[in-house]
């Protein structure tokens, strides 16, 4: 059964007498066909309005949409021939963070993405997506596998970001993201990260730096969540929606701060109602942003990355 959101409300309504009259129609009671029709007509254009104007808090609840596919859900609809790799070998294995290597159209690559789960076990399992340290150091090795044999990188990013215990301290956790952070920047094969759901602080730029940095029109990323924001500097939860607006983490606020490369659009009922296209819209963007980046010798690479990385966050006052 489909999940909507309270300013989804309206569209589950007509959802629902959609459904009601469809039985009606199975039984053979009555005919209802052009009711329905119209019905339909008017439920696609009110999701229309409704996602257009989502405030920046309503992204944020999409970009957390517990039917929004993750990357579990799109590694089968765009990818072939997946196969995982577990463990940092030094300590354990991470279930917030799944990678292996997978074919894309024929290109050999390494995916790393990660995890919240559906399930209340699965979700338990993989700590919400919430990555330990042996989860980056497991991505880490994974980058340094797809370095030796000339693999680009694909990462997904799906995170309220680093887990926070102090289990996670203890193993360390600030130094594992750090080295994250300086072996990406200097990675000899292409490193495209994209934002499918929900990126959190540190947890996601772990695995976030690279050549491209693409965001599903409905997903978020900032440095803090506007729930943890507006604890913070209103010691209240219930001004997340104030702290959404400041904090600016929507795909289209990223984009005009130079922050992200491209946006990739959902379907009009967003990625949670339509996943199989959302997919093959990721898939035509991948395609698009990585053809490029393999044509480059690795220097060239390695500069406009470098180049990238140091042109975000510059600004000229007037």
């Amino acid at each position: 059964m489909a999940s909507y959101l309270e300013f989804e409300r309206p569209i589950a309504e007509l959802s629902m007498r959609i459904d009601e009259l469809a039985q009606l129609a199975n039984n053979g009671e009555v005919n209802v066909d052009d009711e329905i029709i119209q019905l339909q007509k008017k439920r696609d254009l009110l999701t229309e309005q409704i996602y257009a104007n989502a405030s920046r808090a309503e992204i944020c609840q999409l970009s957390r949409h517990p039917d929004r596919p993750g990357f579990l859900d799109y590694i089968p609809m765009i990818f072939d021939d997946f196969q995982e790799l577990k463990g940092d070998r030094a300590f354990a294995n991470d279930g917030a963070i799944i990678g292996g290597t997978a074919s894309l159209d024929g290109i050999s690559v390494m995916l790393v993405g990660q995890h919240k789960g559906r399930t209340t076990k699965e979700k338990i399992a993989c700590n919400f997506g919430m990555a330990r340290p042996e989860g980056y150091r497991k991505a880490l090795r994974l980058f340094h596998i797809a370095e030796r044999f000339a693999m680009p990188v694909l990462t997904f990013i799906d995170t309220p970001g680093a887990w926070p215990g102090i289990d996670a301290e203890e193993h360390g956790q600030s130094e594992a993201i750090a080295r994250n952070l300086m072996e990406l920047a200097v990675l000899k094969v292409p490193v495209i990260s994209t934002v499918i759901g929900e990126g959190g602080s540190g947890g996601a730029l772990a695995i976030g730096v690279g050549d491209r940095l693409l965001m599903q029109q409905f997903s978020t990323y900032a440095v803090i969540s506007p729930e943890g924001c507006a604890a913070i500097l209103w010691h209240d939860r219930k001004f997340s929606a104030q702290a959404a607006e400041a904090l600016k983490p929507t795909a289209k606020d990223l984009r005009e701060l130079g922050i992200n490369d491209a946006i990739i659009p959902e379907p009009s009922y967003g990625a949670h109602r339509a996943p199989k296209q959302a997919a093959a819209k990721l898939k035509a963007t991948l395609l698009q942003q990585l053809n490029p980046l393999l044509a480059l010798p690795v220097e060239s690479l390695l500069q406009q990355r470098q180049q990238r990385l140091r042109t975000i966050g510059l600004f000229e006052e007037g």
